[in-house]
């Protein structure tokens, strides 16, 4: 018998890394060696791993660099429309591996490390994630990054360069801990500073109006310094560029009015400035008005906003002379998209710089503000709409709350011709809130100050235009759309899961890779034994390979040919992980008391931040960990089931354990999650969904087939206003479930831990957690049925899969170019550069 393939031959033998020629792997190992030697060690004579881990970076990077200066002079070159994408949040995760699969080097770079004595997967462990997003939103924009790229457009992501990230979570005790995100602690290999392209940010002052105009004066300038990072499209040589601001303190900064014993106190004071762009703010679906959030806000957008403006001012490459003065032509040259309400002060910033300092009239720079901005909606739910105090504006942005009472006293004149005495209307649909303190509601800004709107999946667009936005529909109708959002296959299958994308290529070639759509053909071998027992091999092999991973790094012991279930993302109560422990606790209560009878095995594992000042997102974590002190000692259950609370849940987790998973729990209640992109990459990845007719999974039944995903639960329409009480007579084991975690089961030497849940579950449950329970506790049955049936579970499997098209990113950006910033996506290849070999 042939002796198994080592993990590096088998690798070798995946086409999708690309192929590795001996002249690429000898040039690598040259370029490696140089940057060990004369970039990094120099004086040192022992070169640790993180040593190693940079050299390979740079060598990789070193790829990245002709392709970009290429891709950016050839912009100069065609001058077409650009797009901006706007974001307080780009959760980028890891860049090696992603940057070799998009430029085909995986396999030989694996092949120099090997011939070296490294171990690439080794190296690749060492670098940090960038973390600068929470979740969705900001996972969102990265994919949409390598997605712009991939399309060829003339793109550019806008943001801020966080010192410190998204924490890092540690469980004491089954409790969250938080811990700073360091992650630039030993450099970011990917990023170059640029300081010839530093920017002024105004805040506070005061304004003064002259016949010729309005002055902002007395301000505090902070300075706002870019670092620009490369994203390369996948194979076709593109390269754009992802430029966040960084907060710099002016030389003279409260330099000006220091006495003698002032002097070291005005350089201490620099770091006030400088912590605008300390840290992300934490919170996931939740609006925080302090006031240091909305420094930073208004600081990316004007920063980004004078860089947009300087391009489109000067359009020949490498020059710096004024060509263009002309802005009604900015619209045809510039698409600014909104990512949430977070940058909305763009509008108001554009309308500044064109009326004060490019000295347009109102009505001019008005028309091109709104055809140049889009507005993206990302949440529902009123906790999370951005409402600011007036009187913080009027503290931090005197000039800019002029300009949005002038917008809202314009708006609700054309709403007053169009609805004539509708008063209620005039005052729903104002920009300013006038009930209890005064806001400003920035959802209502963007709106106004945009020529489109969209959702980010059919079911959430739709209930914009029904209830959120209903009166904005109604006034302009056409400013409406959806866009489903999407996930980029290129990380989500290629890069974290060769085994899969290798299967699959084997079948209907490497294509899809670009063109998702050709998955379809895979319900050719939804029949194919072959096919079948291959799709169930990976699947196999990746839940063995997460198993030795939990092993390593969390010290648990798990049953790999048990069903692996998942719940990952932000916690939160509209996410409903208390539902799934519901029926962890009934599934556990099921087997105590019929021990002998043939259970199907489940772990369950549940992962994901709690934002650090939300109370109840903790308490969720802490009964997570206490259902599973209880159920993974209990000798009886043994290893039928297990419950794993998976510490940190971040992209670099999230690429291991999506791969391992046979079952995605998407259980938020309906008409809460705006889409989910999650969901997404677990049906691409070969696992069930399981989950309400919620957000995109409403669509991604409809693309699987209705018969092959588990859907349960109440619709949006499905008002329910029985009181939970009704549930908790009515549903034996739902009442055992709660006297349980009520009584101090889970948690014996403190009975009352969890009495605030249990309160909430009973009395004043926004989401509904009781309603659902029994058709969820079913529909688990019948999951726990087909498992058993490895045949059919793999079929249906193939025909998920088969549906994942319609949910790559690269649709999605697709017709955000056609529909809302009228530029044409592109699959041609720009040649490579000279000097590659």
């Amino acid at each position: 018998m042939s002796k198994p393939l080592s993990d590096h031959e088998r690798k070798k033998q995946i086409s999708v890394r690309g192929l590795a020629g001996v002249e690429n792997i000898s040039a690598l190992k040259q370029d490696f060696n140089r940057h060990l030697h004369f970039t990094l060690v120099k004086d040192r004579n022992v070169a640790t791993r993180r040593d190693y881990f940079f050299a390979l970076a740079h060598t990789v990077r070193e790829h990245l660099i002709g392709r970009w200066i290429r891709t950016q002079q050839h912009y100069y070159e065609k001058d077409p429309k650009r797009v901006y994408y706007i974001s307080l949040e780009f959760y980028m995760g890891r860049t090696l591996q992603n940057t070799m699969v998009n430029l085909a080097l995986e396999n030989a770079c694996d092949e120099a490390m090997y011939q070296l004595g490294l171990d690439m997967e080794e190296l690749q462990d060492m670098e940090e994630d960038a973390g600068l997003g929470n979740g969705g939103l900001g996972r969102l924009a990265a994919c949409f990054l390598d997605s712009m790229a991939s399309l060829g457009l003339a793109a550019y992501g806008y943001g801020i360069r966080y010192e410190f990230g998204i924490f890092n979570q540690k469980i004491v005790n089954g409790w969250q801990v938080e811990e700073a995100d360091d992650w630039l602690r030993f450099g970011n290999p990917w990023e170059k500073a640029r300081p010839e392209y530093m920017r002024p940010v105004h805040f506070y002052g005061r304004t003064e109006h002259h016949s010729d105009g309005v002055k902002w004066v007395d301000t505090q300038v902070v300075l706002a310094l870019p670092y620009d990072t490369p994203i390369p499209g996948y194979r076709n040589n593109i390269v754009n560029t992802m430029r966040l601001w960084s907060a710099k303190a002016p030389c003279e900064f409260n330099l000006k009015d220091f006495n003698v014993g002032g002097y070291i106190q005005a350089v201490l004071d620099r770091n006030l400035a400088e912590n605008i762009s300390r840290v992300l703010y934490p919170n996931d679906n939740f609006f925080e008005g302090k006031e240091l959030r909305l420094k930073q806000e208004y600081f990316v957008v004007s920063a980004t906003l004078q860089d947009i403006i300087r391009r489109f001012k000067v359009s020949k490459f490498g020059s710096r002379e004024i060509v263009r003065t002309d802005f009604s032509k900015l619209p045809d040259k510039v698409a600014i998209q909104l990512n949430d309400t977070h940058p909305a002060m763009a509008i108001p910033e554009l309308m500044r710089v064109l009326v004060d300092e490019e000295k347009l009239q109102w009505d001019m720079a008005w028309d091109i503000c709104v055809r140049t901005c889009a507005y993206t909606n990302h949440t529902v739910l009123p906790e999370a709409l951005e409402r600011w105090p007036v009187d913080l504006f009027a503290h931090l942005l005197p000039r800019h709350l002029e300009i949005v009472y002038e917008i809202n006293r314009r708006h609700l004149e054309r709403v007053a011709a169009k609805f004539p005495g509708d008063n209620d209307r005039l005052s729903r649909m104002s920009l300013i809130e006038e009930c209890g303190q005064k806001r400003i509601n920035m959802a209502h800004l963007c709106i106004v100050g945009s020529h489109a709107v969209n959702g980010v999946a059919r079911i959430h667009s739709d209930i914009l235009k029904a209830t959120v936005f209903k009166d904005f529909y109604e006034m302009e109708p056409d400013k409406f759309q959806n866009k489903t959002n999407g996930i980029t296959p290129r990380r989500w299958l290629v890069m974290c899961n060769p085994g899969l994308a290798e299967v699959i290529a084997e079948r209907i070639g490497e294509d899809f890779i670009r063109d998702l759509d050709q998955l379809k053909d895979l319900l050719n071998f939804v029949n194919d034994e072959a096919f079948i027992r291959d799709v169930a091999k990976v699947k196999q092999e990746n839940k063995l390979k997460f198993a030795v991973h939990l092993e390593e790094h969390y010290k648990v012991k798990i049953n790999p040919n048990s069903m692996f279930d998942l719940q990952v993302k932000r916690i939160h109560e509209y996410k409903r992980q208390l539902l799934n422990c519901l029926h962890i606790i009934t599934y556990y209560n099921r087997i105590k008391k019929e021990p002998n009878k043939q259970w199907t095995p489940r772990t369950v594992m549940i992962g994901g931040k709690a934002a650090p000042g939300y109370h109840t997102a903790k308490m969720i974590i802490r009964l997570i960990t206490a259902i599973g002190e209880v159920v993974n000692n209990d000798p009886v259950v043994g290893d039928r089931l297990k419950v794993i609370f998976l510490e940190n849940y971040r992209v670099t987790l999230a690429e291991r354990v999506i791969p391992a998973s046979d079952l995605s729990e998407q259980i938020s209640t309906a008409g809460t999650e705006a889409s989910g992109t999650g969901n997404m990459k677990f049906m691409l990845n070969g696992a069930l969904t399981i989950g309400t007719m919620d957000g995109a999974n409403v669509e991604m039944a409809e693309e699987a087939g209705e018969g092959n995903i588990f859907i349960f639960g109440m619709l949006v329409d499905d008002v329910d206003s029985r009181l939970c009480i009704y549930y908790y007579n009515r549903l034996p084991e739902l009442k055992q479930a709660i006297d349980q975690i009520a009584g101090g089961f889970f948690s014996p030497k403190q009975p009352d831990l969890f009495k605030e849940i249990v309160n909430m579950l009973m009395n004043h449950d926004r989401f509904k957690v009781f309603a659902d329970y029994e058709e969820y506790i079913k529909c688990q049955e019948k999951v726990n049925a087909l498992y058993k049936d490895p045949k059919e579970w793999t079929k249906k499997v193939i025909y998920n899969i088969a549906g994942c098209g319609k949910f790559s990113s690269d649709r999605t950006i697709a017709q955000y170019a056609r529909e809302i910033w009228g530029v044409e996506p592109s699959l041609e290849k720009l040649p490579p550069p000279d000097d590659m070999q």
